[in-house]
């Protein structure tokens, strides 16, 4: 049974009031975040994200102080088009000897200094929405942002382009036609520049240029003072300046090889705490303090050659002091060293036969609070698609098994000397999330208690996998377990690069289908973050396939979520409800909700009553009700959303 006959029932948000049947234009400084949305998605994302921010406030704030034109009717359009062709004019390649446009200059308001501003972090659709866009034109963008975000048709798109200045309009709707992620990306939280995170600019740096413009206003004070001096003006003192590294004791120890932390081999098997701070120090450059001082100063100082990536809510400011020596060593085409502070893991990557001033990187990752299974592993390679990880000394057996192929065996993953693995294909994360998701490699270890299944979503760190009730997780292990992530893993990629730490996924029920065509499951999958927020929940509907248990389609998401405590420890409850066709042609809406609801209720589009925690209603196509449901305390909880 193909699971695009379940539709999710998503809540509306359209941006005009109706009153009286009528549609009411809304005051256009009502819509100042729309208006910053639009231009942050114009402006050329090779700004960068901070300078888009800034650029996006100004010139939405230049467009509403314009006046809002003669015809109220027709406000919010006229303001539209100045903010879009102020993105579209700061788009455009200053010229030399020509007068540069207003908006192709660096803002005048707002301004910021010491901090730098960004939207929250892209999921991988997200990500791979801003790259899409980073390689089309300004007035491709344009297009895809009147089309998906306004709702234009194509002509009403091309009469405002036209008013706009663009030469071709046309051809920019052409082009928009290549970028086929969903319209719904463009209104979520990743491309709004009203709803910031806020991180210091580099503090290093700026002191760094501070202190060299000291030195040179000092340079020349001195100069100025030994011209005027009788003779050659050398019988002053010597004046000698040390290196900006040196100035400081805790500085200058920091950077120093000798002043690492390292832990002899073996330490770990009488320790009574099992996380990386137990980690015997390894590799075979683990004694090469050229290379130790390359990665302690690119840390501390990392220079434009260096390209430093954070997980969210990881600071990638320099140590506070000596951090411990994980490995130093070889990886497959480059030489690596890893170290630990006790807050973060920090990689640092270079190539092995080639100069290192000419590239090198810089990874952070957030592991405080780090058990012994979290510690487990640590990426020690990424390469086109393939992964190597170190293995913590208490892990006695590494293993790959495919998560879409849940009755088949592990196969075994080799070890060097010092832990680290062959090189194995990771996990793909294919534009649109799923479409190339034709296996799930994870990584298997056996320690002295346990098997633990952990898989590869884009950080230092790998993640746990779980099933279980939320007040309950435990490592995957069973058939059914396996079957139900065979069927979940595909989702995972929406989970990508955000800093996640753990998986749980949880079947919360089990629902008769009408018209006898079987029984569906409803998962929960919640995503927890080294962070404590940013946590990421997935309710999804499970409908029975014809193919072998554990081989049949991925979930549909019948409802998301972020921050949000649902199917967690403190809030173990959910409801989810999609639109589902059966195999006899008839359309109804189905809901399940977890153990504490005791009855639930459909209205709006489909009325109607259930009790218990399972309601499948007749419907029609396109149907869209709102659910709520009775818990076993008396309260009312709606829909996961």
């Amino acid at each position: 049974m193909s699971p695009l006959r379940a539709v999710p029932l998503p809540a509306g948000h359209p941006y005009t009031e109706q009153v009286v049947g009528k549609r009411v234009e809304a005051v256009p400084a009502e819509h100042y975040a729309r208006l910053a949305r639009i231009a942050y998605l114009v402006l050329a994302p090779s700004l960068g994200r901070n300078r888009r921010v800034l650029s996006a406030h100004w010139l939405a704030q230049r467009a509403l102080a314009g006046g809002q034109g003669a015809d109220p009717g027709c406000a919010y359009a006229n303001v539209r088009l100045r903010v879009l062709r102020s993105a579209l004019d700061a788009g455009l390649p200053l010229v030399r000897f020509a007068r540069p446009r207003r908006a192709q200059l660096p803002p005048l308001v707002p301004q910021v200094w010491g901090l730098r501003l960004f939207p929250h972090s892209h999921g991988a659709e997200g990500l791979a929405l801003e790259q899409a866009l980073a390689g089309v034109s300004g007035a491709c963008r344009a297009a895809h942002v009147l089309r998906g975000l306004e709702g234009l048709d194509d002509a009403e798109v091309c009469r405002v382009l036209d008013a706009a200045g663009v030469a071709d309009s046309r051809a920019a709707l052409l082009e928009a036609d290549a970028l086929t992620a969903p319209h719904s990306l463009l209104a979520s939280p990743e491309f709004d520049p009203c709803s910031l995170q806020v991180r210091p600019a580099d503090p290093v740096r700026r002191r760094r240029r501070g202190r060299s413009l000291l030195a040179a206003v000092g340079a020349l004070l001195v100069c100025g003072t030994l011209m005027l001096m009788p003779g050659d003006g050398l019988g002053g003192p010597t004046i000698a300046s040390a290196p900006l590294h040196t100035r400081r004791g805790t500085d200058q120890q920091s950077l120093d090889p000798a002043a690492l932390h390292r832990v002899p081999d073996g330490l770990w098997q009488g320790s009574t705490r099992r996380d990386f701070t137990v980690w015997p120090t390894r590799g075979d450059r683990r004694g090469d303090t050229r290379l130790l001082r390359r990665a302690l100063t690119a840390w501390a100082r990392p220079g434009p050659a260096v390209a430093v990536s954070a997980t969210p809510g990881t600071p990638d400011g320099p140590p506070m002091g000596p951090p411990q020596l994980l490995y130093a060593g070889e990886v497959g085409a480059a030489t690596v060293v890893l170290f630990h502070d006790g807050l973060r893991v920090v990689r640092y990557a270079e190539p092995r036969d080639a100069d290192p001033s000419r590239g090198a990187a810089l990874d952070f990752s957030r592991v405080d609070g780090a058990d012994e299974v979290a510690a487990s592993a640590l990426v020690v390679e990424r390469r086109v698609g393939r992964i190597r990880y170190l293995t913590a000394p208490w892990v006695r057996e590494a293993g790959l098994r495919d998560l879409l192929a849940p009755h088949a065996s592990a196969r075994p993953l080799p070890r060097d000397r010092y832990g680290v693995t062959d090189p194995f294909t990771g996990p793909g994360a294919a534009a649109g999330g799923r479409a190339d998701c034709r296996s799930w490699p994870a990584l298997q270890l056996r320690d002295g208690t346990a098997v633990r299944l952990m898989t590869d979503l884009g950080e230092l760190t790998p993640v746990r996998l779980t099933s279980g009730a939320p007040s309950a997780p435990h490592d995957v292990s069973g058939r059914a377990e396996r079957e139900s992530w065979a069927r979940t893993a595909c989702l995972l990629p929406t989970m990508r690069s955000s800093g996640v730490r753990s998986v749980n996924s949880w079947t919360y029920a089990t629902q008769p289908l009408p018209d006898g065509s079987g029984s569906a499951q409803w998962v929960c999958t919640r995503a927890e973050t080294w962070r404590g927020t940013g946590s990421r929940v997935l309710a999804q509907f499970q409908a029975p396939s014809a193919q072998p248990p554990g081989s049949g389609p991925p979930g549909v998401v019948a409802a998301h979520a972020e921050d949000s405590p649902a199917c967690g420890a403190r809030s173990p409850r959910v409801l989810a409800g999609v639109l589902w066709k059966s195999d006899g042609g008839r359309w109804y809406v189905l809901a399940a909700g977890s153990r504490q609801f005791t009855s639930l209720t459909a209205s709006g589009g489909v009325k109607g009553r259930a009790a218990g925690r399972l309601l499948a209603l007749p419907a029609r196509k396109g149907d869209r009700p709102r659910l709520d449901g009775l818990l076993t305390d008396g309260s009312r909880a709606g829909a996961l959303h």
